[in-house]
């Protein structure tokens, strides 16, 4: 993303004073994001109308947060009728993104270990939900806008009317749903590798960011974003099929591709 709005600065620097702040030229969901100069606290700016999506990420973080996973700590929250922001403690570590292939393959046992620990927080501690018919629900809101973002979409898919794409989910959806009612975990819900924080020297994972979509959901709704987003570091399919097979040992599952790729057609639609 740009750089914030001067007076998104102006309002952190004054509602925050005791750290100082300077832009950050990158973020999600079109938030405006700044960083304490100290590196120890980051803030999320939304305008108004869009303060309680910001204030379920607050809400989801805090939660995880106290179920003992590595997550940001919620170090502060301010609204008023122009705009809401989420101060959170800053998680160490580089972006998974970021990573080469090799130091990204070094790492690959660490990242299913941390998925594990995540889909193993007791489902019945867990109050949020992002299950099958809110991806739904929502989906079908974005695509009656006309906001689904063609960049999100596979390349094949780009030229195909959403709506279609949307129908051609439907027929599965029951299934879906017997599926998620059988095996859901606590998901992360955008568990793509920039989400992902790695100690850049031990490659450890360190912690999980970006959490406004957390709750309790099918597995494969995570399996699905973190599988497909690492193709983009392997150097070639054959890499990206054996880092599979890694995860599925790790995770101790057969991956069902079906599955995935229904959620990975899913996911596009529900953002906008």
């Amino acid at each position: 993303m740009s750089h914030p709005q001067p007076d998104v600065l102006t309002a952190v620097r004054h509602h925050f004073p005791d750290r100082s702040w300077e832009p950050v030229d990158h973020g999600e969901s079109g938030a405006s994001v700044v960083r304490s100069t100290d590196g120890q606290a980051f803030a999320k700016c939304v305008p108004a109308a869009r303060s309680a999506s910001l204030a379920e990420e607050r809400d989801r973080t805090e939660w995880l947060h106290r179920q003992g996973i590595p997550a940001p700590r919620v170090l502060d929250w301010w609204a008023d009728s122009d705009t809401a922001c989420l101060v959170l403690g800053a998680v160490p570590g580089v972006p998974a993104s970021g990573l080469t292939a090799s130091r990204l393959s070094s790492a690959w046992s660490s990242i299913t270990e941390a998925v594990v620990h995540l889909h193993s927080v007791p489902l019945g501690d867990c109050p949020l939900s992002r299950d099958l018919a809110s991806m739904f629900a929502a989906a079908h809101d974005v695509v009656a806008r006309g906001a689904v973002n063609p960049d999100f979409l596979p390349e094949e898919d780009r030229a195909t009317p959403p709506g279609e794409l949307l129908a051609r989910l439907t027929p599965q959806r029951g299934e879906r749903a017997r599926q998620e009612v059988a095996e859901a975990v606590v998901c992360h819900g955008d568990l793509c590798l920039p989400n992902i924080l790695v100690d850049p020297e031990t490659h450890r994972v360190t912690g999980f960011v970006d959490l406004g979509r957390l709750g309790r959901a099918d597995p494969y709704a995570d399996l699905a974003l973190l599988l497909t987003n690492a193709r983009e570091t392997w150097p070639d399919e054959r890499d990206a099929q054996s880092a599979d097979r890694a995860f599925a040992r790790g995770y101790g599952i057969d991956l069902d591709h079906e599955r995935l790729g229904f959620y990975l057609a899913l996911d596009p639609l529900t953002w906008g």
